[in-house]
């Protein structure tokens, strides 16, 4: 079983390696617009298909302008599959739109200079190396890097990266994994929300911090400085840089947070994990919740989640989430015809009498799918120091988790 991981680290290159990078980064937007625009010339001329064979074909005759051997050989190659790729997902996405899926089918674009943001050496044979703090690249030269943890596996893949005017090195690891050693002992039910991050069947809720939100009045103030300057101009780039860097610094406090918060749940005591597979494209068809929901990034913590589970020894599982928050976690009776509105936070069982927190229900019914049937679990039976009857107000009876690490409570956690 092998694990791919991804380590993203700052690189300093000097004035020369910065137009090294920048200068590639352009000649490697027009090989993809060039190679995208031969493969759509040849499908209107005779009804060709994109196969790797056209397009080293369609890559050959670009190459005579000499100026593109500067990129490296393996670079071009890679641009080929990324074009490759972005047709495959474009009839994939086609075909499902054709049997009743809501899905943009999204032709594969021309690549402005702001689009084409990356060039990747797709094998290590040489054509990067680390030594100590510097990296040296084929075809740039040698950089300052800061290698702020250490790299486990072996490097497959290079990139580097040019976002919000700093520069990254992007390695690709493969590293083999044994399968998960820890028995389910102590599994729990992940729900995934607005009003709080996450809710776990023990009882435990964690709020997100609205990182975007708090950011949202210097982005409407860098979009407005954008909109007033003029296309092209050095004012408007720079503009655009401090608009980048907006949303970047949101971004990186989320992705922070989801980290520490599911290191914090592997180390916790827990054994497994099962979480709800949200469709989140068909979720933010709601224009009014869209921001949220995209401001969230529910997807982004499953995968920091089950990457760090699987590390440890442990499983993540995403169970279907259909009906999940409806139905009742101890009669299992469904509340379709009642509804449940979105700002109702309590769930109230009209055949069982079951007054329970909605989302800490939603979390019970994720585990009892994911573990129903497993020997010593907590999917059925087990949790019934849920299911009391309470007060609305008071919510669930909660109960409280501890282990080495710390104690989880209904605000945060300790090792927040």
């Amino acid at each position: 079983m092998e694990s791919v991981r991804a380590y993203r680290f700052r690189v300093y290159p000097d004035a020369k390696r910065r137009r090294e990078i920048d200068e590639r980064l352009v000649l490697a937007k027009d090989f993809y617009n060039l190679l995208l625009e031969n493969t759509i010339k040849a499908y209107k001329e005779n009804g060709s298909r994109v196969t790797m064979a056209s397009l080293n074909r369609f890559a050959k005759e670009i190459e005579k302008e000499k100026r593109f051997l500067r990129l490296y050989s393996q670079t071009r190659c890679e641009i080929k599959y990324r074009i490759l790729k972005a047709y495959h997902n474009f009839f994939r996405r086609t075909m499902e739109e054709k049997k009743g899926k809501r899905v943009k089918a999204g032709f594969p674009r021309f690549k402005s200079i702001g689009r084409y943001r990356s060039i990747t050496y797709p094998q290590d044979n040489g054509s990067f190396s680390i030594e100590k703090d510097r990296l040296r690249v084929s075809r740039i030269g040698t950089m300052k890097i800061k290698l702020h943890r250490r790299i486990e596996g072996r490097i497959k893949t290079l990139a580097i990266k040019r976002e919000s005017g700093e520069y990254y090195a992007i390695f690709t690891t493969v590293k083999g994994v044994e399968a998960p050693k820890v028995q389910g002992t102590n599994p729990v039910g992940i729900d995934l929300g607005l009003e709080s991050f996450i809710a776990m069947s023990d009882g435990t809720k964690i709020k997100k911090p609205r990182f975007f939100k708090k950011r949202e009045k210097r982005i409407a103030r860098w979009q407005r400085i954008i909109a007033r300057r003029n296309k092209g101009s050095k004012g408007r780039e720079k503009a655009r840089l401090r608009l980048q860097k907006e949303w970047d610094t949101a971004t990186r406090q989320s992705d922070d947070f989801m980290r520490k918060l599911s290191d914090g749940l592997v180390g916790s005591g827990y054994t497994s994990f099962a979480v709800e597979a949200l469709n989140i494209s068909n979720m933010a068809r709601n224009h009014r919740l869209a921001r949220a929901i995209y401001a969230a990034s529910w997807n982004r913590f499953v995968q920091f989640l089950t990457y760090k589970a699987e590390s440890a020894g442990m499983w993540a599982a995403n169970v279907d989430p259909r009906n999940t928050t409806q139905e009742c976690s101890r009669c299992h009776n469904i509340k379709k015809e009642e509804g449940l509105a979105l700002d109702g936070r309590v769930y109230s069982c009209s055949a069982c009498g079951l007054v329970i927190d909605r989302d800490v229900n939603s979390a019970v019914n994720i585990l009892s799918r994911r573990t129903a049937g497993h020997a010593g679990s907590y999917a059925r039976e087990d949790l019934d120091y849920l299911h009391q009857e309470t007060d609305a107000k008071a919510g669930p009876v909660k109960r409280e988790h501890t282990s080495e690490s710390g104690n989880l409570d209904s605000e945060g956690s300790s090792w927040l």
